[in-house]
């Protein structure tokens, strides 16, 4: 890497629905080499009205860490418990990059709104914040049309509506630079156990030569890593990310 690795892992509670992905983000960014900002909080299944709330100080977190980098050259790397940061760390990474392209690298597209999720995850329903399509409160977004789906393969049916009124696209962008979401349930259940499996996914040497090839030409400007749950699996995914961390 030409630039330094500003490697921060962001603990608290954002929609956590078990404690192991916060453990698991801890473990990792220790093990990269890197700082903890925050504090563990208990995971438990709540509605999105109740996370959000409570989010605020973790994507807070997440905007001040990557503004930090970028002011002083550095290449942010985030991991967290799940994909929820997005809604404060990729409209920060917009306001500060022109051009830049967002791979979002999943199971799930975390696209549906309070219209559509099934569930009331904040977690599934992120990404759709981050892009707008309902509003949280935070003061960015970012335009969907920027945003390219990689191992996404899962899509409940009113957020696949959502999805293709967006314009989200698929396949690693051609060109610009490009900020990677990586959620490790975008592995297939066969390479790593996750919290939420879906059938058909990535290999780990996909999503390594992703990277490789985003570093090799000079396109990367930041990573976040979520939802990895299992740290006894700490050397596959530091393997993955081994092109960005060497």
């Amino acid at each position: 890497m030409d630039r330094p690795l500003r490697i921060t892992c962001l603990r608290g509670r954002t929609s956590d629905r078990t404690d192991g992905a916060g453990a698991g983000a801890q473990a990792l960014a220790e093990h990269l080499g890197g700082r903890v900002l925050g504090s563990p909080s208990p995971g438990r299944p709540r509605d999105w009205s109740e996370d959000l709330p409570e989010a605020q100080p973790v994507l807070e977190l997440a905007a001040a860490e990557i503004s930090a980098a970028l002011d002083q050259g550095e290449l942010p790397l985030l991991t967290a418990s799940d994909c929820s940061i997005c809604i404060a760390s990729m409209p920060t990474v917009a306001r500060r990059v022109p051009g830049v392209r967002f791979l979002w690298i999943d199971a799930h597209g975390d696209f549906n709104t309070p219209e559509t999720t099934p569930s009331g995850f904040l977690g599934g329903m992120c990404l759709g914040a981050a892009c707008g399509r309902w509003d949280t409160g935070w003061p960015d977004t970012i335009d969907p049309h920027s945003v390219s789906f990689l191992g996404v393969r899962d899509l409940d049916p009113g957020e696949k509506v959502e999805v293709e009124a967006a314009g989200v696209g698929t396949g690693v962008p051609d060109d610009g630079p490009v900020y990677v979401h990586f959620d490790c349930d975008a592995l297939d259940p066969a390479v790593m156990p996750v919290q939420f499996p879906v059938p058909g996914g990535l290999q780990a040497g996909e999503v390594q030569d992703v990277l490789a090839a985003l570093v090799a030409s000079g396109r990367l400007v930041g990573l976040e890593v979520t939802a990895f749950e299992y740290p006894e699996h700490l050397d596959l995914v530091a393997g993955i990310l081994e092109p960005v961390t060497r």
